[in-house]
């Protein structure tokens, strides 16, 4: 059976190997393009979010090139992206396109169903074959935020911003190859190097900035800009509150990150749905930590991320931490978000510069 998935951030390096070794032929989810978002903006509902329409743009570009089965995550709470895997199956088969929707629910939440779509995944060659590759997808998952966590450590202070950029490809090429948990643990070590042998400035002291929001828009930098690189190059450091590793460790649990809501609580009391609790909570721990700001970055029309939005400005003036909130859809241009982020950039360091000076 031919199987694919949504691209999103490195999640594809994990995904794709893991369903090979299970006995799938995968169909690759290309980059997300012009071409991918044109796709999707043609079909979807006028309304729906960005993350919707580049995803329903991979799904047709994927069963064009004969995909039977998309397997993706769903989601609890009252974001509509619970309902984006019918939605998506609805307008795929109203195309001419029967391909089959397997969507993975939190295993907490409906263990039942959970166990019986995992049996079919499953099924090609058995559990024990899920356990052990498993495990090595596991590691690879870790090992790509630990290598993508030390690039934006190390971008702001590379002196050739496209050496490092180059070390980060290869570095993630020598993870994708990886084909046991010691192959793995060597090319994460082999990536770090790689990284770390670039000159660096290690007296410049960058900009701390939060990176927050949801999550498609905030790992996908065909979403985002490539937002990351582009603060990166320009002289900060970039801290992102989601991870694969963790954002599955959370989803598997479907009751995690509860310190973060419990940050949030003073000004947010209730799940919101999607992250739009989290982010108002990640405001306040990236206040605590010291971070210089904090940049939501949030599909056009999310409800959670509009909710979390309207109480910024009180959690910014009560923690003294300047927000500053992306929306993003279709018409997003580059040159725009890039002078806002100089702008914003502009008033951190004359932040800074005062509270130095005082």
């Amino acid at each position: 059976m031919k199987i694919s998935f949504p691209y999103m951030g490195t999640s594809h390096i994990v995904v794709s190997y893991l369903f090979e070794k299970l006995g799938f032929e995968v169909i690759y989810p290309p980059t997300p393009s012009k071409r991918t978002l044109s796709l999707g903006v043609q079909y979807a509902p006028e309304f729906a979010c960005l993350p919707f329409k580049i995803v329903l743009g991979t799904y047709l570009e994927v069963v064009e090139k004969g995909a039977e089965i998309l397997i993706t995550s769903g989601g609890c709470g009252p974001c509509r992206a619970g309902y984006y895997g019918e939605l998506h199956k609805r307008i795929l088969h109203d195309l001419g396109y029967p391909v089959e929707m397997i969507v993975i629910e939190p295993p907490l939440v409906e263990p039942l169903d959970f166990l019986r779509k995992l049996h079919k995944i499953v099924k090609p060659k058995g559990i024990f074959n899920l356990l052990h590759y498993g495990r090595i997808a596991l590691e690879k998952l870790k090992a790509l935020d630990v290598v993508e966590s030390t690039l934006h450590e190390l971008r702001p202070l590379a002196l050739d911003k496209q050496q490092i950029n180059q070390a980060y490809i290869e570095g993630l090429e020598l993870i994708r190859q990886a084909d046991s948990v010691k192959e793995v643990i060597e090319a994460k070590k082999a990536a770090l190097e790689m990284l770390e042998s670039v000159p660096a400035d290690h007296t410049f002291k960058p900009l701390r900035i939060g990176l927050i929001g949801e999550i498609y828009v905030v790992l996908e930098p065909a979403a985002n800009h490539d937002i990351e690189r582009l603060l990166g190059e320009r002289g900060a450091y970039v801290h992102r509150s989601i991870f694969l590793a963790n954002w599955t460790r959370d989803n598997v649990l479907a009751h995690g990150e509860k310190d973060i809501r419990a940050m949030a609580i003073p000004y947010l009391n209730q799940m919101v749905g999607g992250h739009g609790q989290n982010s108002v909570g990640e405001v306040v721990r990236y206040a605590e930590e010291g971070f210089d700001g904090v940049i939501q970055l949030a599909p056009f029309t999310c409800i959670p991320e509009i909710v979390a939005k309207s109480i910024m400005p009180a959690v910014s003036r009560d923690k003294n931490i300047p927000v500053m909130t992306l929306f993003l859809d279709e018409q997003t241009g580059q040159a725009g978000i890039e002078t806002r982020i100089e702008a914003f950039l502009d008033l951190l360091w004359q932040k800074r510069k005062k509270q130095e000076a005082s």
